[in-house]
């Protein structure tokens, strides 16, 4: 019987990530995947495939429509779609084999099978060919993230009703395609087909687009991507979708109940959120406690309720995101080595890789009114930015929200052009406990878009050069 350190179930971010930290502290780790390859959701068919293929549209859609402007004179783009996949899977092996050489580099075992949790020190790993055996280990980490959220009703075959997977594997542009749910990721799926030549209209239950995210930035980006085309209808429900016809046929009604109207679709794809994946890992069984959500409950050390077993990524509470995944493996691993491990939640960026891109980190202003905090506001827009500007990119804005008495950074919110890379100062700022007047003193290179950071910052202080 092998033994170990640490075992991990997943490799997902938060696993191999956490399996590499363990490794480089002087622990004997193995990880147990049940895929035939490494790097989760997120590698396989997640973030990375959705990023070549939106990094991949775009290109396609500035050829046919911003290029022109810019004096540079191209035929009209063709698309090969087949090739577009192509490009795309060869990101996907990229990353998946740099997980491999990581492991080996580590002097990681890597055991495939479906892992379960048998209670304290041992893990059962069934592999495909129906052979088991039982891991022994000192400490055993649950990193085995989320699955797709599922429509009751409405069955998913990953051909015409698709999931986020089956999303980024079409064979052909569809002529229509309906989203369920207004979220991150439909709304990345929506800019990549819409782009290729699909018309694009999103179903979404609240009455508001990107929950969760600042209320100012949510409405400038819905009114953007309906410029560019995208149709919504909020506080709407799709009901069940008949696929007897050539077209799909969704039922809707208003969230609140009413009449039903149909909409025709020729993909649709469901994208109401994740949830977390406890399938077959025995927990229940070993006593491991899970809350209301189906999360496995931990303490602040990553801890579930049994002795020597931990979790950490999207099967525990918090925001469903790799980078947090990540934190939190790095943080067990080194806790479970005797240091002191820690991740600070109220510095976690989120970022809509769309065009143009969404990205916050903090509070909203939503959150800060219903806590009670006094707060200002900084506000700058890309308008008055000069890169912005000659770019001809100007979309969206940057805002700060600073505690009214100390100063101290609470949130920053930025819709535009890079504004996924534009929030990484904003994180180092919080994570240090900055204020607006040091984010306002601090030196950006001109001409760039950051120059908009340090402009809100002064807005802040009512006091913004370029506004």
């Amino acid at each position: 019987m092998a033994s170990y350190d640490l075992v991990i179930i997943g490799t997902g971010p938060g696993g191999y990530v956490c399996a590499v930290r363990a490794a480089q502290l002087g622990m004997k780790v193995a990880v147990v995947e049940k895929n035939a390859t490494l790097g989760g959701t997120c590698l396989n068919v997640g973030c990375m495939p959705s990023k070549a293929l939106l990094h991949a549209s775009e290109m396609f859609e500035e050829a046919g429509h911003s290029f022109a402007k810019m004096g540079i004179s191209v035929s009209e783009p063709k698309l090969d779609l087949p090739a577009m996949m192509n490009f795309k899977q060869q990101g996907i092996d990229g990353n998946v084999k740099g997980v491999d050489f990581l492991m080996k580099k580590n002097k990681i075992d890597v055991i495939h099978g479906k892992g379960k949790v048998l209670g304290t020190g041992k893990v059962e790993v069934s592999g495909g060919d129906g052979k088991t055996q039982v891991v022994e280990t000192k400490h055993i980490v649950i990193a085995t993230g989320s699955d797709i959220a599922r429509l009751k009703g409405i069955e998913i075959d990953e051909k015409r009703i698709v999931s986020s997977t089956g999303a980024l594997s079409l064979d052909k542009v569809p002529s229509s395609l309906l989203i369920v749910g207004a979220g991150v990721i439909g709304l990345e799926l929506g800019s990549v087909w819409h782009r290729l030549g699909a018309k694009v209209t999103v179903v979404e239950f609240l009455d508001r687009i990107l929950p969760g995210t600042d209320g100012e930035v949510a409405k400038q980006f819905q009114r953007i991507l309906e410029k560019q085309g995208f149709a919504f209808k909020l506080g709407a429900k799709v009901t069940g979708v008949d696929t007897s016809g050539k077209t799909l046929s969704a039922s809707v009604e208003p969230a609140a109940g009413g009449a039903a109207e149909k909409l025709e679709a020729d993909v649709v794809l469901v994208c109401i959120g994740r949830v977390p994946y406890t399938e077959g890992l025995g927990l229940k069984e070993a006593g491991v406690a899970l809350d209301n959500r189906g999360r496995v409950q931990i303490d602040l050390h990553f801890a579930t309720s049994v002795k020597g077993i931990y979790a950490i990524g999207d099967v525990v509470a918090g925001p469903m995101l790799a980078h947090k995944a990540e934190d939190e493996g790095v943080a067990c691993a080194e806790i479970l080595a005797g240091q002191a491990g820690h991740v600070n939640y109220d510095a976690i960026p989120g970022v809509v890789y769309t065009t143009p891109e969404v990205s916050s980190v903090g509070k909203t202003e939503e959150e800060l009114k219903q806590a009670g905090v006094a707060y200002t506001v900084g506000k700058f827009p890309f308008t008055a930015n000069g890169r912005s500007k000659v770019n001809q990119t100007t979309d969206g804005f940057v805002k700060i929200l600073a505690d009214a008495k100390t100063d101290r950074v609470l949130g920053v919110h930025i819709i535009g052009r890079e504004a996924g890379e534009l929030i990484h100062e904003a994180c180092v700022l919080m994570e240090f406990g900055g204020s607006a007047e040091d984010l306002a003193r601090t030196c950006h290179a001109h001409p760039t878009r950051s120059e908009a950071v340090k402009e809100a910052a002064l807005a802040v202080g009512k006091r913004a050069i370029h506004m």
